[in-house]
């Protein structure tokens, strides 16, 4: 049975309220700690793509894991409720000893791939939390090998296998059939089963731990001490959103959509995104968005996506760490927050659209919310963004498929005070580099190349980031996919700086000298050995006038080979010794002071 809703709960003196969200922390630390460990595939393992959380009864986030991924951890309350939504559909309630598997993107999960595992967590007989995890995982039995780059794929039943909360254990037995279903309806089931039982593992931690705590300073003390924090994140949101100026304020980006495509409704998409505060209170509306579409998986879900986007951007942009005092993650973010979409479009879209690869198209809501917030805050945001990408790799040895997930980082743009950052997953992905050394131990996979690119930031009195060049090459036959976005709009620069520049998809072959252009997403494509995938990020959008920048970091950045002297020049009116690399104070000035006249 639950928690009555009637209990009140007694008061709470801040020491202890600290003590206790200290322990929660702890709990949520070491599950994720005891997922990263014993997982299979390097997604979870180097890259951390995965969440673990704490739950109460009423499914508000209580603690969370905090280096796993926004984008993991974020939809976890919205997973519980699908899963509670669904179980009420057929009938179904929890007992002591349950393991609920769940990824069904339009019940709360963010897409197929991230799999969800929950567990109950029961003092006697009264339900009193959840313990939970998410993660990315290989491939979930789509049409084609992986969970990422299925962008052909024609609706939800096309991107793989969808559970909707199926109990993996009920009352502590262990459900084999389902089981047994996984390991033959997945390919490279053993590293995608491995990874599933490192969740169970996890979730187990948590709930255990959790009772610890519960036993050790009782329940209604620990609820107590979570409501005060859930209610002090929730007056510190509002009192940052109270500092902004009441009124709207709108913003559009613009997504590539299927560029090869001869349908103008799959390509050259809008985001619209209008933001309204009054007092403590935002409302996001992203009214005037494209509508869905309905044969590819570009589209968004509203529970698990787009509110994510929203949310941690919100919490970046109002609260950030740099220049205040830490704000605990729980679910008192969510409360001043009001998200519109209409439904049927990109953002809140209807059943059973595609949405598998919805993280790029994610990424332009929050850097395009991020845009609209630039007027009101306009220390606190960056220039446009350089997208990610996201390409799946596979082949077959023998009757065993291997397959893996790789993500190009992309850049930040420049901000006050600051350049861009170089190189870095974007936004609410946020997953880390996997190693080159983790890629070709363990897969038929060869490296050739990875860098920075050079001379393509947007020019400002900050520079934006530098993306990056990543060569993959296959060491025997295979098949590939890639889900991207940035190819044809450049990142926005702002107050003055320059946009910065589109990315790129190549791919070569040792036999001849052509390079093949691609677009920012392709389906599955079969690859011969020697076959490299080359794919290149765009790079963030300038802050400030670019004739503002010191002169001291034009010249490092010259010395760093990330521009040219000929760049600084044009970009900066900074003229440069080629061979001494030093400046040329004098014709700089003259130059500069041209410049600004014209």
């Amino acid at each position: 049975m639950p928690l009555s809703k009637a209990q009140p709960l007694p008061k709470i003196d801040p020491v202890t309220a600290q003590v206790i969200a200290g322990a929660l922390n702890g709990i949520a630390l070491e599950m994720g700690h005891k997922l990263a460990r014993m997982s299979y595939s390097s997604i979870i393992r180097e890259s951390e793509d995965f969440g673990a959380a704490i739950l109460d009864a009423k499914c508000q986030q209580l603690a969370e894991c905090a280096y796993s991924t926004p984008l993991q951890l974020g939809p976890i309350p919205g997973y519980m409720r699908g899963v509670l939504k669904a179980m009420e559909e057929d009938g179904e309630e929890f007992y002591p000893g349950d393991v609920i598997m769940h990824n069904h993107a339009y019940y709360g999960a963010s897409h197929g791939p991230d799999i969800g595992i929950g567990i109950p967590i029961f003092q006697g007989d009264t339900l009193i939390g959840y313990s939970f995890t998410t993660a990315h995982h290989l491939d979930i039995g789509s049409s084609s090998p992986g969970s990422c780059g299925i962008v052909d794929a024609v609706d939800a039943f096309a991107e793989g296998l969808q559970f909707k909360a199926l109990k993996l254990y009920e009352k502590g037995i262990k459900n084999r059939q389902i089981w047994r279903m996984l390991r033959q309806n997945i390919r490279s089931s053993q590293v995608v089963v491995g990874d599933i039982e490192a969740q169970v593992a996890a979730c187990r931690v948590g709930e255990q731990r959790f009772l610890e705590l519960v036993n050790q300073y009782e329940l209604d003390i620990v609820l107590a001490a979570s409501e005060e924090l859930m209610n002090y994140s929730e007056r510190m949101l509002r009192q940052a959103i109270e500092r902004l100026p009441d009124g709207t304020y709108k913003a559009e980006g613009f997504l590539d959509g299927f560029l090869d495509d001869l349908d103008p409704g799959k390509k050259d998409l809008t985001i619209a995104v209008t933001v309204t505060i009054e007092g403590s209170e935002m409302t996001i509306d992203l009214t005037g968005t494209s509508p869905q579409i309905d044969d590819r998986p570009i589209n968004m879900p509203f529970v698990g996506t787009v509110d994510i986007a929203i949310f941690v951007t919100l919490r970046s942009v109002l609260l950030d760490t740099a220049l205040m005092e830490y704000v605990p993650q729980n679910s008192g973010l969510v409360r001043p927050i009001h998200i519109v979409a209409p439904k049927g479009c990109l953002a809140n879209p209807i059943y059973p659209a595609p949405v598998i690869a919805r993280c790029c198209p994610g990424n332009i809501v929050a850097d395009t919310l991020m845009k609209a917030l630039a007027q009101v805050a306009p220390h606190n945001i960056s220039g446009g963004i350089g997208n990610i990408k996201v390409a799946s790799y596979s082949g077959a040895l023998g009757e065993d498929y291997w397959v893996y997930m790789d993500i190009t980082e992309g850049s930040y743009g420049g901000r006050y005070g600051k350049d861009g950052m170089d190189g870095v997953d974007t936004l609410y992905a946020n997953t880390r580099n996997n190693p080159i050394e983790d890629i070709e131990a363990h897969l038929p996979l060869r490296v050739t190349r990875y860098e920075l690119i050079e001379d393509a930031s947007g020019a400002g009195k900050w520079r934006g980031g530098l993306g990056s060049i990543r060569d993959i090459q296959f060491c025997s036959p295979g098949q590939m996919s890639l889900e991207g976005e940035g190819n044809k709009y450049a990142p926005w620069g702002i107050f003055g700086g320059q946009d910065g520049t589109p990315g790129g998809v190549e791919i070569l072959n040792p036999d001849t000298d052509e390079i093949q252009i691609l677009p920012s997403k392709f389906p599955c494509r079969k690859t011969k050995s020697g076959d490299t995938l080359r794919t290149i990020s765009p790079c963030g959008g300038g802050y400030g006038a670019p004739l503002e920048r010191e002169l001291t970091q034009v010249l490092e950045d010259v010395i760093d080979e990330f521009m040219t002297v000929e760049s600084a020049k044009r970009d900066y009116g900074v003229v440069i010794d080629p061979v001494r690399l030093v400046i040329d104070e004098q014709a700089t000035a003259s130059l500069r002071q041209q410049m600004i006249s014209q």
